[in-house]
């Protein structure tokens, strides 16, 4: 009976966790256009192409920036100067499936905060750094998870090297939160790689640490929140479902050991 309920649990546990993160295809931004914004700032937009939906992104920097690339010049998203190789790119990971697509990339070089709005609600997104050297980013009230590190778990070193990220809370009190991105010294000082956010986002509003030229980025999304999150009542059981199918079928296999 022992072997029995090894497999009930493990079937329960299959239950709660069928919707783990596994890797998927991400879809990035392509980056277009010229500045928008005739003053000292910076406001470029770009399209998110997803299977069912084509999402305006929307980029606002009243500090401005170093640098634009919205198609051509150098690829930063290389594993060194040696290519692509996405099996050990510092950008992918057991969430994300594949780099940022073409070279686009909009280069960061000055303190203070940065917007970016999509014309819809996205899910899940990810955002790619390049060179955040002795740099970091702070999200208000936005968590993240560190994805991949160039240099770290197998992954190559990005363009620029290697180097390490460190990931900070602070409580700022009233119940807002700054989850900070940090650049460490370990392990090199050019840290390339890949954050995430959980859920649905129509915004995402963060904070450049420093002055300093240059470190850039680019975003990709899992999908639309329509795509990715089906309304309730899809075929996708809720977590409490799963939760209660689990213990049933927990319950069902210690039943029958006490009538047999």
């Amino acid at each position: 009976m022992f072997h029995l309920n090894i497999r009930v649990l493990a079937t329960a546990s299959a239950l709660l966790f069928s919707g783990a993160a596994s890797a998927v295809p991400i879809y990035w931004t392509d980056w277009t256009g010229s500045d928008l914004d005739a003053g000292p700032g910076f406001q470029g937009q770009g399209t998110i192409t997803t299977p069912t939906s084509s999402v305006t992104v929307t980029y606002t920097n009243a500090n401005g920036i170093g640098f634009y690339q919205p198609s051509g010049g150098i690829d930063y998203y290389q594993n060194g100067h040696s290519g692509r190789n996405d099996s050990v790119s510092p950008y992918t990971s057991s969430v994300v499936d594949n780099s940022p697509t073409g070279t686009d990339i909009i280069a960061l070089s000055h303190l203070g905060s940065q917007t970016l709005q999509f014309s819809e609600a996205i899910a899940n997104p990810v955002f790619a750094f390049v060179s955040l050297n002795r740099n970091g980013y702070a999200f208000l009230n936005q968590d993240f998870n560190i994805l991949s590190v160039g240099g770290e778990d197998g992954n190559a070193c990005g363009y620029w090297g290697c180097g390490g990220v460190t990931k900070s809370i602070v409580d700022l009190g009233g119940g807002d939160f700054l989850y900070e991105l940090n650049s460490s010294n370990v392990g090199g000082t050019e840290p390339h790689g890949v954050i995430q956010f959980s859920g649905a986002f129509d915004t995402l509003t963060w904070t450049s640490a420093t002055n300093e030229y240059w470190n850039g980025f680019t975003v990709g999304v899992q999908g639309t929140a329509g795509e990715v999150f089906p309304p309730n009542g899809g075929n996708v059981p809720e977590p409490g479902t799963l939760l209660l199918t689990a213990l049933a079928l927990v319950g069902m296999a210690l039943k029958g050991r006490r009538e047999r």
